[in-house]
């Protein structure tokens, strides 16, 4: 019988807030945090549209340690903390070797990387900074993470573009249940809001000029945004033994690959991650209540996101809530995933369903119950939560209550 897996601390920090409590609420008010990028660093840019961090919790990370850290590894350390405050985990030799963490990234660190080319290319200097790769690669935050909590078990870093985080999660999940660890910390973060990054971005001819509004008709893109989120995960063996406060229960995950293009995604391939999903799960379409859609903005993303979930849900399609929170926290990237978890133990704890904000107008080709604006009651029993990724890299989660 294999072991079961429940979240019992959750952290994060976006365009919305610096604490999982904080994000949640104003999700739940669907409130959206997306607007005009204040960084005077962004500049040239065609669409200066995003959803910024505007000033970060205290966090009394010294100066030594903080030059050899990206801010992806900073925003994943302090969403981390979080999320072993809120489990109430003591974290010392006896256990160590038991508690690990796996964190998903975009691509790697973004900052370090500009900041290289314009002292090398611009203010021409000779050589990069003395961190750079140790700042840059994508491994940084798991191992940033595991530095600064003192985590011995297994450590390391998820790259699978906007799936990252769901496929770490998974990954966490997998440690759990083969019994390579007790506890692990996982989740996503991502620090995009830099101006060459964002440059790539805007040749894609995916953002949106304004705001992002899934599944509404006049929707044009998607927007960026940076953020990181955590969560503690435990064998419900493990989380009983010590009394811990058990949020919700991951019982299910599925990936996929579309194995077709590296930007255009497939019916195909999200309908196999959700259905192994479920297979997973043990649950029938219809024990689903929620479904967090990885719902990006894009014309493309949320048709044939729309239709994959009618070809796995069937009838049960229209009587699902959907809703997609990137409209207000923007997309994270690497981060995306985690954020959106936060979202769907929430609502299974508190019988809210977050809306799908900035809605405008219905498009025939997303005609389910996208809950627009205005956040729903409703009884969530279970819910999951989907990500895919350019690549065709698809990544599911399912969740209930305990």
């Amino acid at each position: 019988m294999r072991k079961r897996v429940v979240i019992t601390g959750m952290g994060g920090l976006c365009g919305l807030g610096t604490d999982a409590a904080t994000i949640w609420g104003e999700m739940r008010a669907g409130r959206p945090a997306i607007g005009p990028i204040s960084n005077p660093a962004i500049h040239d840019v065609k669409v200066a549209t995003g959803c910024e961090i505007r000033q970060l919790p205290e966090h009394g990370i010294d100066r030594k340690q903080l030059v050899a850290m990206d801010r992806f590894s900073l925003l994943a350390v302090i969403a981390a903390r979080e999320a072993v405050r809120q489990a109430g985990l003591v974290i010392d030799e006896t256990n160590t070797q038991r508690i690990g963490a796996t964190v998903g990234v975009g691509v790697c660190g973004w900052e370090v990387i500009e900041e290289n080319y314009r002292a090398i290319l611009l203010d021409g200097k000779s050589r990069a900074g003395i961190f750079s790769v140790p700042r840059a690669m994508p491994g940084a935050p798991a191992g940033q993470v595991s530095m600064h909590l003192g985590l011995r078990g297994p450590v390391f870093g998820v790259t699978s573009a906007c799936s990252s985080a769901n496929h770490a999660i998974a990954s966490a999940v997998d440690q759990i249940r083969l019994g390579r660890a007790d506890v692990m910390l996982t989740g996503g973060s991502d620090a995009p809001m830099v101006w060459g990054i964002l440059k790539g971005w805007e040749a894609l001819r995916v953002l949106s000029p304004d705001t992002c509004r899934p599944f509404s008709a006049d929707r044009q893109g998607l927007v960026l945004g940076e953020g990181a989120g955590m969560v503690v995960l435990e064998s419900y063996e493990h989380a009983s033994a010590r009394g811990a406060d058990i949020l919700a229960e991951i019982v299910g995950t599925g990936l996929s690959g579309d194995a077709s293009d590296i930007v255009a995604p497939t019916v195909e391939g999200p309908q196999g991650a959700m259905r192994a999903c479920l297979a997973d799960a043990g649950l029938e379409p219809q024990d689903i209540d929620y479904l967090n859609a990885h719902g990006t903005g894009t014309k493309a993303n949320d048709q044939i996101e729309t239709a994959a979930i009618k070809r796995v849900f069937g009838e049960h399609a229209y009587k699902l809530s959907v809703s997609s929170t990137k409209s207000m926290h923007a997309h994270c990237l690497g981060a995306s995933g985690a954020l959106e978890l936060i979202a769907c133990v929430m609502a299974i704890r508190e019988g809210i369903v977050p809306p799908t904000a900035n809605y405008r107008e219905p498009d025939p080709d997303c005609d389910l119950d996208v809950t627009p604006n205005v956040a729903r009651e409703r009884k969530v029993r279970a819910a999951i939560s989907n990500a895919f990724a350019f690549g065709g890299t698809n990544a599911v989660l399912a969740f209930k209550a305990v």
